[in-house]
This record gives structure tokens, sequence and C-alpha cells, in this order.
């Protein structure tokens, strides 16, 4: 099925494996994202894929730059079926020792840069009574795990925009979908995970959770597995509120949903080896 999909955040990862896919197929892809080099090498990769693209070197916080960006895409292709809010960046740290003011721009991005795509593409939408929004959330989003804490926040934060959204947009026969990744084998975590300083209470805890975290990472979906199964959701018809993309989400948000807390909480620490 052709669409022409936005994608915020495809310079590399998911973001970069969908934009690739959908191409193949034939579809149009409009995206944004900071890193000029790899927007660069996507643009030549796009182009011999033979789909049609529009991309643009850009910050999710610049406000007036996505009004702008959805006014030349709407130029360009007259329509857009689906909105992909895949940027984002990690946090990682026991939160007594956060900066807030990084942890202010991590909000910024993950969850403002969210809605702040979806409102501007959302009259469209509305107005030619179809389309889908979906956004990148995490198993983190339903299910905290330590030292993210403004992580979790954020994809918390992501997960309750949507579901409320929802409820307004429906009726214009607009579509929500999260995407609920636990893991993908990416560079996204190696680039957050840093050791709390010596003298820190929370570093061998923090220390043996890396350790742990860089362990299972080897076992995790690769960035082109995670893009077939979000490929599938911006095709689907009648997309699934919730849609994970690898057993351990799965594992876990079963947990979350049967299991009393304590045991829950138990088998979580557990896992990632952090317990007491």
């Amino acid at each position: 099925m052709k669409q022409t999909v936005v994608i915020t955040g495809l310079a590399d990862g998911i973001g970069r494996e969908v934009a690739k896919l959908l191409a193949a197929e034939g579809s149009s892809v409009a995206g944004f994202d900071v890193d000029a080099e790899s927007m660069a090498s996507l643009q030549k990769e796009l182009a011999a894929l033979g789909g049609e693209h529009l991309l643009r070197t850009m910050d999710i916080c610049d406000r007036p730059g996505i009004l702008r960006f959805r006014d030349d895409t709407l130029a360009k292709f007259g329509r857009v079926d689906v909105v992909l809010s895949n940027v984002g960046i990690g946090f990682f740290g026991p939160f007594e020792e956060v900066d807030l003011g990084k942890a202010a721009r991590c909000l910024e991005i993950n969850v403002v840069g969210t809605a702040a795509i979806f409102q501007a593409f959302l009259p469209h939408l509305r107005t030619q009574g179809k389309g889908k929004l979906i956004a990148m959330s995490s198993l983190v989003g339903q299910i905290p795990f330590p030292f993210e804490s403004i992580y979790s926040a954020s994809k918390f934060a992501v997960e309750g925009l949507l579901l409320s959204l929802r409820y307004e947009v429906e009726p214009f026969g607009i579509r929500c979908a999260l995407i609920q990744p636990a893991q993908v084998s990416t560079r996204f975590a190696a680039k957050i995970h840093k050791l709390p300083p010596e003298g820190s209470p929370y570093r061998e805890r923090a220390r043996r959770f890396i350790a742990r975290d860089d362990e299972l990472i080897k076992t995790a979906p690769t960035p082109l597995e995670a893009a077939r199964k979000v490929v599938k959701v911006i095709q689907s018809e009648r997309p699934n509120l919730h849609n994970q993309i690898d057993f351990m989400s799965t594992f876990f948000m079963t947990l979350n949903k049967f299991l009393p807390t304590p045991l829950r909480d138990a088998i979580l620490l557990s896992k990632m080896d952090i317990k007491v």
C-alpha cells in the first residue's frame, strides 16, 4: 500500500530502516532530524530505492520550522497518510543526581516534540477524514526502570498524550497507535549509559544495571527487525493501540497486567541484577 508517511528522527536506527522499507515499497517519505551527515546519506539511499522523499535537517524544538516543513510536505505530496513520531533521546542516572536542566531538554524533545509534530499535521488529517498518528513509546512507558526516571516520565507522558488524543480524533477517522519496544540493538543506550561518580551511593547498582543491559542488547531485535513491525502498524487499516516489537516487552507488559506489584518488581530487579 503506497502512502505518504511523515517520520521524525529518521537519521539512524529504527526510523531510518522504516524510511527505507517504505521507499522500497513505493511510499513517499517526508522527515527531519538534526544529524546532517546521516540525513545526507539517507537521502542517497532513498533516491537509489526510487521512492519520492522530502528530507530536512532540523531540530524538533524548532516550532516554526515544523510548520514550514508541514507546508512544504503538503505542497510536494498533496496529502499525508501517517505521522510517525520517532524522535527521542535517552536519559540515564539516579534521580537524586539528575541535572534538571538536561531533564527538561529530554522532556521537551520526547514529549513536546511528539505533540508538536502531531498538532502540525492534525488539521490536514482531520479535513481529509483519514490518517494515523503513531508514537514511539517504550516498555518503560508502562513499567518504569530504575535509573531511568526522567526517560520513563517522558514515555509515560507520550502514552498519556496519545491515549487522551485518540478520543478526540477517532471521530474524524484518525487512528492512533503506540510502539512499545523494550530494547533494540542500536547505539541508543550506549550514548546515555554513564556511571555515577565515585562515592555515589548508587554507583554499584547502576554499574550492574548497565552491565546487564549491555548483555540483553546483544540478543535484542535489530533496527531492521523492529522496523518491519513498525511498517506493519503503518500499513494496517486499523492498527492496535499498543504494539510491542520483541518478546521482552510483551513478557513484561503481560506481567504488569496480571501480577501483584511486589512480585512484578521482584522479577524486574532480579532480571536487571539490581537487587540490594
